[in-house]
């Protein structure tokens, strides 16, 4: 089976390095720390400090891992033509509907963040204002109906 391919920009895959230094030492200092202090109440098996210290340390191992593969399979996607939307481009948008005021930070799939204006180049609206450019109006299907978007700006 082939690798899943991460696309993202250098500045994510940047986050991703930090937070995977961070778990590799301070991450795991603290987990041992704290395992270290349950191991000290005695009997492991009514020790719920102990089993919540394992719990804590198999998803720090587990995103370590989840970390590793990504940075291991990622393509660096950055913008050649700064008029279009790309990776790694603030678009500023207004819904058609409610003339709201929208700002989207285009990233790969590891970072997207909607609740921060983060999204993928993969969802909906990121697939819909990749390659378009100031002005345009894009249509994007959603589950309530299509939304309309008109492009204002287009930030590096």
């Amino acid at each position: 089976m082939a690798a899943k391919v991460f696309k993202m920009t250098e500045a994510g895959k940047a986050e991703l390095v930090k937070e995977l230094e961070f778990l590799e030492t301070d991450g795991r200092n603290d987990i041992a720390e704290k395992l270290k202090i349950a191991r000290s109440y005695g009997d492991l098996s009514e020790n719920s400090e102990y089993d919540e210290a394992k719990s804590e340390q198999a998803k720090i191992e587990a995103r370590i891992n989840e970390l590793r593969y990504q940075l291991d399979n990622c393509v660096i996607v950055e913008s050649l033509d700064d008029d279009s939307v790309s990776m790694g481009a603030k678009v500023s948008v207004v819904r058609k509907s409610d003339k709201a005021k929208l700002t989207y930070e285009i990233v790969g799939f590891s970072q997207s963040d909607p609740a921060n204006g983060k999204i993928s180049d993969e969802s909906p609206v990121g697939r819909a204002l990749i390659g378009k450019k100031k002005g345009d109006t894009v249509v994007v299907e959603a589950p309530i109906g299509n939304i309309e978007f008109t492009i204002k700006k287009i930030e590096r």
